[in-house]
């Protein structure tokens, strides 16, 4: 790769990119990396969580450095039903994943307040004109829309908050659904993360990508005052929207790469039910520094490859969202996952890692449904309640058209 300026160029400093380059210069320290972000901070501002299970012992090392919470179990909450479980649950924040950035990689590797005003497969062009050559190009930039596919959102509203006393939680309430719904499936997500430092999320299965931050804040408070926690100062916020994948056609997000590797959100790369990308983010990550070839080409294929296995295995949680989405009322699906969590531990897990059995498939259907029969079967059949178009423009924090490097036309 002489000649270039750097051999491998990740556009884009977020989750899927971070850890790509992270995955890279352990595995590749002989590599030049550039890692370019448009934001003044890897990650942008986020708190990342996931099951220990979600991810494969093998990849466990790419995040042991980026985690900042841990707890040996988890619990839920819904009418009727407080449960238990004993997945161990990890979160990662931003500045810890920025910090380890800078860590790892060499003086010079990452670029920061830098936006790519265009790129192909031989380099790329920032907004300010200076323009570099890349042996690969790989784009982290994340997605705006996702034409093509329809379903719903999940949208969330956070705050890290101090209690003016021990607030007792020891543990973290993945899901506490026992609360008055809005908005579709309304549920509050807590981690502990001191004797008095609490994160306490408002989140919603919704019709829309639209978040009231106001009545957000103030359910949190409500939530807050109905544990007897009175909040002595919020430390941080964050809000977000993932897309829900109930059906469509993916050849939008993942052909026609040619070159240049679409990874993350953008390639379609995450949980259709959940919308949660960190474990199929980590998985990427391994597969791109065990490569022995590392053109552009060889990681394009490779990412495409991957990203279209990734759509099929899909098939069954986007039924799942359809059923959610289009069979269920709004202020009804929260019937469907206190139905899913009254399973199995092993199912449950399984099914966030997205590696679910034909077992567990199958244990998930049968039974009462927790939707209307009539309503099921019509929205398996393409006559259910009308899904939205994940497709619109301005729904999430990144437009992804950008034209070709330095006025080039990149071939097929």
């Amino acid at each position: 790769m002489a000649g270039h300026d750097t051999d491998i160029a990740i556009l884009g400093g977020g989750l899927a990119g971070g850890l790509v380059a992270l995955a890279l210069a352990a595995r590749r320290p002989d590599l030049r990396i550039l890692l370019v972000e448009q934001g003044d901070r890897l990650g942008g501002h986020h708190l990342w969580s996931f099951f220990l299970t979600d991810i494969p012992p093998s990849a466990r090392w790419l995040l042991k450095p980026l985690v900042v919470g841990k707890w040996g179990s988890h619990s839920v909450r819904f009418s009727g039903n407080r449960r238990h479980l004993g997945s161990p649950y990890r979160s990662i924040s931003s500045a810890r994943f920025d910090a380890a950035l800078r860590e790892a990689l060499p003086a010079g590797s990452i670029l920061t307040g830098a936006a790519v005003s265009a790129f192909d497969r031989r380099g790329f062009t920032l907004a300010d004109g200076r323009q570099f050559r890349a042996g690969a190009v790989i784009d982290a930039r994340g997605a705006a829309a996702f034409p093509g596919l329809r379903g719903g959102w999940q949208k969330f509203l956070g705050r890290m908050v101090r209690t003016a006393t021990p607030h007792g939680l020891t543990a973290p309430i993945i899901m506490d659904g026992n609360r008055a719904q809005h908005d579709g499936f309304r549920f509050v997500y807590v981690l502990p993360f001191s004797h008095d430092t609490v994160f306490i999320e408002d989140t919603y299965y919704s019709d829309t990508p639209d978040i009231d931050a106001p009545a957000l804040r103030e359910r949190i408070n409500a939530y807050a005052k109905s544990r007897s926690w009175t909040i002595a100062e919020v430390l941080d916020e964050e809000q977000g929207v993932l897309p829900v994948v109930a059906e469509g056609e993916p050849e939008a997000l993942i052909g026609g790469m040619h070159g240049v590797a679409r990874i993350g959100v953008a390639a379609g790369l995450f949980h259709p039910l959940t919308g949660y990308s960190l474990p199929t983010a980590v998985r990427v990550a391994a597969m791109i520094a065990d490569m022995s070839d590392l053109s552009g080409e060889a990681i394009a294929g490779a990412v495409e490859n991957y990203a279209r296995e990734h759509w099929r295995n899909g098939g069954f949680y986007r039924m799942l969202a359809r059923m959610l989405f289009g069979a269920a009322l709004p202020e009804k699906r929260y019937r469907v996952f206190a139905r899913f969590y009254r399973l199995g531990d092993g199912l449950v897990e399984r099914f966030y890692a997205g590696q679910s059995t034909w077992r567990d498939r199958v244990r998930l259907l049968v039974g009462r449904p927790p939707v209307p029969l009539l309503a099921a079967v019509a929205c398996l059949l393409g006559r259910g309640r009308a899904l939205a178009d994940l497709g619109a423009p301005g729904r999430l924090s990144h437009d992804t058209t950008i034209p070709a490097f330095a006025g080039e036309t990149e071939d097929a």
